[in-house]
């Protein structure tokens, strides 16, 4: 038979009983887990400096939110928001009642996903050509030269392209003078999206490519060095580490771009609505200028303005859940990881 072992004394019995446990792990990062104010203390530098950026989104962005009230009321300038006459939904059943917005919703719509499907995979790449230069003095030349259109107003881009493009433009005398018909691209309303989509692409992908390149810098140089190892080419390299290594910023940029598809650009637009005719040129966002603003129909204006923004936010939440399912954070992390 296996031996016992003897009983305890008395005296060690009662000192092991009283000898407390140890505390789980999670309740010994509960007791070192700094408070509220020693965690404010201790990143009030951080803190400072995003205060800037905080203040710019509640006085620009988050206050304006007040203003939907204006989409439920009869809204009259010299009444304010107190004394306007409350109509409840009116102002929405008289946009969805009018043809004009259906057709600036279709052309929206329609705009939105020609520069999404050709305009977002344009920096995408320009970025890859970029981070593949060997010389650096190149590749900083290079960057500033691409970056340099997104500071160009749009009067001067609509302008340049209208001598190009236009009627009286490069591309016309040319055609003529090739025995060819003239073709102003600048009034065909069914070149009208693909117009729009040239002037973004020429603009803004060199800007565009600053997220992506930072992006590129994080990705690890022992996973090129192990996969040429193992005999992986450019392009095996390109697909296997290059491509997952930036998909999280992908998806992010992807995310924030079905947030703003109702919004393609006014300014852009509304220079060249007139060319073009109001059936191809009207979007919601002139849309809202002209029928709203410049009719005094204040309502219907930030009705269709809380529309925009309850579709632009229900298109966003629903893709960083389908991110989440995934495997990746998309815009935030979800509560469950």
């Amino acid at each position: 038979m296996a031996e016992t072992a003897p009983p305890l004394p008395r005296e060690k019995r009662r000192q092991k009983a009283e000898t407390p446990s140890p505390p789980a792990a999670g309740a010994v990062d509960a007791q070192h887990r700094p408070s509220l104010w020693q965690r404010i203390k201790r990143d009030r530098v951080m803190l400072l400096l995003t205060l800037p950026g905080l203040l710019y989104f509640v006085v620009f962005h988050y206050v304006p939110l007040l203003g939907y009230v204006v989409a439920f009321q009869d809204y009259q300038p010299y009444l304010g928001y107190m004394h306007s006459v409350w109509v409840g939904f009116a102002n929405f059943s008289a946009a969805f009642g009018e043809p004009a917005f259906w057709s600036a919703t279709f052309n929206t719509l329609e705009i939105a996903l020609v520069q999404l499907v050709f305009f977002f995979p344009i920096p995408i790449a320009l970025a890859l050509l970029l981070n593949s230069i060997a010389s650096d003095r190149i590749r900083r030349f290079v960057q500033s030269v691409v970056y340099l259109p997104h500071f160009i107003g749009w009067v001067i881009i609509v302008s340049i392209f209208q001598q190009i493009l236009g009627g009286a433009g490069l591309l016309p005398d040319v055609l003529g003078g090739m025995g060819l018909p003239r073709y102003d691209m600048m009034s065909d309303p069914d070149a009208f999206p693909w117009l729009l989509t040239l002037q973004v692409a020429w603009k803004d992908a060199g800007w565009g490519t600053i997220i992506i390149l930072a992006a590129l810098l994080n990705i690890d140089k022992q996973q090129y060095e192990a996969a040429a190892i193992d005999g992986a080419g450019p392009r095996r390299r390109l697909w296997h580490v290059t491509l997952p290594g930036i998909a999280p910023v992908l998806i992010l940029l992807l995310i924030l771009n079905l947030g703003q598809i109702l919004s393609v650009g006014f300014e852009q637009i509304l220079l060249q609505r007139d060319a073009v005719g109001p059936d191809a040129g009207e979007v919601l966002d002139t849309y809202v200028y002209y029928h709203g603003i410049k009719d005094n129909d204040w309502g219907v204006a930030a009705a269709v303005g809380l529309v925009k923004a309850v579709i632009g936010t229900a298109l966003v939440l629903g893709a960083n859940k389908f991110a989440h399912r995934l495997g990746h954070e998309g815009v935030y992390r979800g509560a469950d990881r």
